[in-house]
C-alpha cells in the first residue's frame, strides 16, 4: 500500500511543531512567575474547611471540655443500662480516657461550640471515633477458651 505524499508531509509537519511548541514553552521565564507569585500569597483568602490555628484553647477551657465531655459521654451510655450505678463507675474511666484523647488536639472553634452552645462539631465525631478506638482497644480482652490443648 502506497502512503500519499500528502499524509507524509502532514505528519512531518505535524511532528515539527509538536517539538517547536514544546520546545517554547519549556524555555519559559521563571522569574516573572516568582514576582508574581509574591503579591498573591499576601492575600490569603480563608477556608473555612481548614480549621485555624490562630485561636489557641485556654487550659481552663480545656480542662471544663474535658469533664463536661465525660459527664456527656458517661450519660449518653447509661441511657440503655439496667444497673446505672454499678455502669456509671464502669463508664467513667473510658469516657474520661477519650476526652482526655480530644483534648490534645482540640480546636478553639470545637471548644467554644461545645461549651458555649452545647452542640457536637462533625470534627469532634470523627475525632471520638478514633479516640474510642483507641482507649477501648488498651483494655485487656479477657482470655477466651483453648480448644488446642489434650484433653486429661
Amino acid at each position: 500500500m502506497k502512503t500519499p505524499t500528502f499524509t507524509k508531509n502532514f505528519f512531518f509537519a505535524a511532528l515539527t511543531s509538536m517539538v517547536i511548541a514544546l520546545a517554547v514553552t519549556g524555555c519559559s521565564d521563571d522569574e516573572e512567575k516568582v514576582a508574581a507569585a509574591k503579591p498573591a500569597a499576601a492575600n490569603v483568602v480563608h477556608n473555612p474547611f481548614d480549621h485555624s490555628h490562630d485561636g489557641e484553647v485556654t487550659d481552663i477551657q480545656k480542662h471544663k471540655f474535658e469533664h463536661d465531655f465525660a459527664d456527656q459521654c458517661v450519660q449518653r451510655e447509661l441511657k440503655n443500662s439496667t444497673n446505672k450505678e454499678f455502669d456509671k463507675v464502669r463508664y467513667a474511666t473510658p469516657c474520661m480516657c477519650i476526652a482526655k484523647f480530644l483534648m490534645k488536639d482540640l480546636t478553639a472553634d470545637e471548644a467554644e461550640k461545645f461549651i458555649g452552645e452545647h452542640k457536637n462539631a462533625q470534627s469532634l465525631v470523627i475525632k471520638y471515633e478514633n479516640a474510642a478506638y483507641h482507649c477501648l482497644q488498651q483494655n485487656a480482652h479477657p482470655k477466651g477458651p483453648d480448644f488446642s490443648r489434650a484433653p486429661q
